[in-house]
């Protein structure tokens, strides 16, 4: 299989357009456009019966104490995990692309509804949804696609991972409300053929 995009170079740096925060002389950082990427995919093995799309950041920060915090840095020895910025599953076998804002076109502060996502395709709850958690102003579900926002004094450049799944299910095998740790492990075992790209971004100096 093969994944590309009319929106995102790979290997490059993801523009502002596709990421949910960007640098800000004033404020260090502030948020962005936060569209959803273009995406297309081909080469889909016979026997496919819908896709999974899965992107997630490999260098999110493990410590919160030093994010964002003025005179203060994120080492780039420090451990890192995953943090998923779009989830989306039962993409049917017959759709081979995205459109570019087509599942998020702004940023949306206490996140989007979900998992039902415009016609059988269903979303999973990004990472934003625990970061944001206690948030008075941006606290709640994030559903869907919501772009890169890293810390602005990481040391690190973060590397996003873009993933479309070809699955041998008509409907991945998780009910109710999902995230994508839930929806790798639940398709581990129906994966027929899968491909990815990454690109990086960066908001700190």
């Amino acid at each position: 299989m093969e994944l590309t995009s009319l929106s995102i170079v790979p290997g490059q740096q993801i523009s502002t357009v596709f990421a949910m925060g960007k640098p800000d002389p004033e404020t260090r950082a502030t948020f962005a456009d936060n569209v959803s990427p273009h995406l297309r995919w081909s080469g889909a093995p016979e026997g496919t019966r819908s896709f999974a799309i899965v992107v997630h950041d490999s260098d999110a920060p493990t410590v919160p104490d030093d994010v964002n915090q003025e005179g203060r840095r994120v080492p780039a020895e420090l451990p890192r995990a995953d943090f998923f910025h779009w989830v989306l599953v039962d993409v049917p076998a017959d759709q081979t692309e995205i459109v570019e804002a087509a599942f998020s076109a702004e940023v949306t502060p206490g996140g989007k509804p979900g998992p039902e996502s415009g016609e059988a395709l269903r979303a999973g709850l990004n990472s934003y949804t625990g970061w944001f958690a206690g948030d008075p102003d941006m606290g709640g579900e994030y559903f869907g696609y919501d772009g890169p926002f890293p810390p602005w004094n990481d040391e690190r450049t973060h590397n996003y991972t873009f993933t479309v799944y070809a699955l041998d299910v008509d409907r991945a095998p998780v009910e109710g409300t999902f995230d994508g740790p839930t929806v790798l492990a639940a398709i581990e075992g129906h994966i027929l053929d899968s491909a990815s790209f990454e690109a990086t971004y960066r908001i700190a100096d």
